[in-house]
């Protein structure tokens, strides 16, 4: 264990949590000495500090990986799955523990924090169950002459980039696939949030999984190290979650080496109302398509286009609903809606809402930045959005709802896919026949129907246009992390 950790004060954990960088099998500060101050949101205060990576320690952890690389892919599918399982198990004994470390870095509320914990787990979970299920075939060819053999094989090293909204589901979700299909990897969570990263990879240390297969790397200076690392010739998967441009930036630097990429990017939700829906289902699915981690998801809920008919009475309720939120510190139980991530937050959503109120949006909630200490903005709902607003084109990534009415099923769908981003969709409508033809028209990767919460780590998680490439979650996760491999056969 390194000398560096953190252990939060009046909380009582497993351990106290590493604040080095996991290289193999040590953790090792940066050798430049240099730190980086991690801040909760929710009083603007230092909560402690963590290394500072280089290029010369990025390429130590490829060193690391590559070094367990060879053991791991030849780990027998179902010690790597016992791995896994024990992982999950880990995770899961210390829920409480770390639900209140996210809360800490993060400012989300408890009950969400535990939401995501439980999520992150069911990764493990999940991919312990498909690690004895990477199936190969065997097809005899069209001339009958011989057969065609496919065997899926550890793609290589992974470097997996994760952002500070979900700190450990993020993770999990591309840590356990890559395991699962053999692979090693480097984690680089986001400066932001590191501390759930690094108690993760502790936990998982401490379930079995061997030295170098999992590293954590954390710098304040990503371009120079990533772009190392990805030009290192033994790292073979990029996977990213993060912005569309930076995933932009990503995808040049890997196309040096050709590397394959798996990119969850941007989104931009609607949330389609239709007249003929229950109005009370749709403002349940509305709080959480809008609230959950308070509006800082890529799968939130950025733009509500209601019927008219039914529009004034959504409007309504939905003002109810938010306005009886208790806005407070992440880590008090009370708290419904926690803090945004830092001060550049605050001021993205203040420019969004001023710009829609500009071009004649009524503020029907909130619409105000809370004057305390910490980052808050409170639960906001803006009406008569017109089009061209910049809030309708951006991730608000807030807890703010846009409100636009619309006339017909057309002009619904057609606002609903005028933007470059395709990652999820919500439809509430009592006619389901008429929900899956809508779920089908939207240029969406994942359509949630009189559902407010798309996520599940059973099913393929990705989107479409700008919103990404590939898939994470499901058995198409795994997959991501596989080479398909043709052997002809003679016969």
């Amino acid at each position: 264990m390194t000398a560096n950790s953190f252990a939060p004060t009046g909380q009582t954990g497993p351990f106290a949590i590493p604040t080095d960088l996991l290289i193999g099998e040590h953790w090792a500060p940066a050798a430049s000495g240099k730190r980086i101050d991690v801040v909760n949101p929710s009083s603007g205060e230092v909560l402690t500090s963590i290394a500072d990576g280089g290029v010369d320690e990025a390429i130590a952890t490829v060193d690391a990986a590559d070094a367990a690389a060879a053991g791991w892919a030849a780990t027998p599918p179902r010690k790597r799955a016992e791995i896994l399982l024990a992982c999950f198990h880990a995770m899961m004994a210390q829920q409480e523990w770390l639900a209140q470390i996210i809360s800490l870095e993060n400012g989300k509320a408890l009950t969400d924090a535990r939401g995501e914990v439980a999520y992150a787990a069911e990764f493990f979970r999940w991919y312990a169950e498909e690690a004895v299920r990477i199936n190969g075939e065997l097809t005899m060819a069209p001339s009958g002459a011989n057969r065609i053999m496919v065997q899926y094989q550890p793609i290589g090293i992974a470097l997996l980039i994760t952002p500070w909204n979900f700190p450990a589901a993020m993770a999990t979700r591309k840590i356990a696939p890559a395991l699962a299909a053999g692979c090693t990897c480097i984690l680089k969570p986001a400066e932001e949030t590191p501390l759930t990263a690094l108690a993760v990879a502790e936990i998982m240390r401490r379930a079995g999984v061997p030295a170098g297969v999992v590293n954590v790397f954390n710098t304040s200076d990503p371009g120079p190290a990533c772009s190392a690392m990805l030009h290192d010739p033994r790292v073979r998967k990029l996977s990213f979650t993060g912005s569309t441009e930076v995933g932009r930036i990503l995808l040049r630097e890997a196309a040096d080496q050709v590397i394959s990429s798996s990119m969850e990017l941007g989104g931009n939700a609607p949330f389609l109302v239709l007249d003929d829906a229950d109005l009370d289902e749709a403002i349940e699915g509305a709080m959480v398509a809008k609230m959950r981690n308070a509006g800082e998801a890529c799968t939130a809920a950025n733009r509500f286009y209601v019927q008219r008919g039914i529009h004034d009475a959504f409007v309504a309720k939905l003002c109810e609903r938010m306005g009886a939120l208790t806005v407070g510190a992440g880590t008090d139980a009370a708290t419904q809606c926690g803090a945004m991530i830092n001060q550049e937050s605050i001021d993205k959503i203040e420019r969004l809402v001023a710009d829609a109120v500009d071009r004649g949006a009524e503020i029907r909630l909130g619409g105000k930045t809370l004057d305390r200490p910490g980052f808050f903005y409170p639960p906001s709902v803006i009406a008569n959005v017109q089009p061209g607003s910049e809030i309708l084109g951006t991730e608000v990534f807030g807890p703010v709802a846009a409100v636009i009415a619309f006339d017909d099923v057309d002009e619904a769908v057609a606002l609903a896919n005028a933007t470059e981003y395709g990652l999820a969709a919500y439809v509430y409508t009592g006619d389901l026949k008429r929900g899956l033809q809508l779920a089908e028209r939207i240029e969406c990767g994942m359509v949630a129907v009189n559902r407010g919460l798309v996520s599940d780590a059973a099913a393929p998680f990705g989107g479409m246009k700008q919103s990404g490439l590939g898939r994470e979650g499901a058995h198409h996760g795994m997959l991501e992390y596989c080479e398909a491999k043709y052997i002809a056969v003679s016969w």
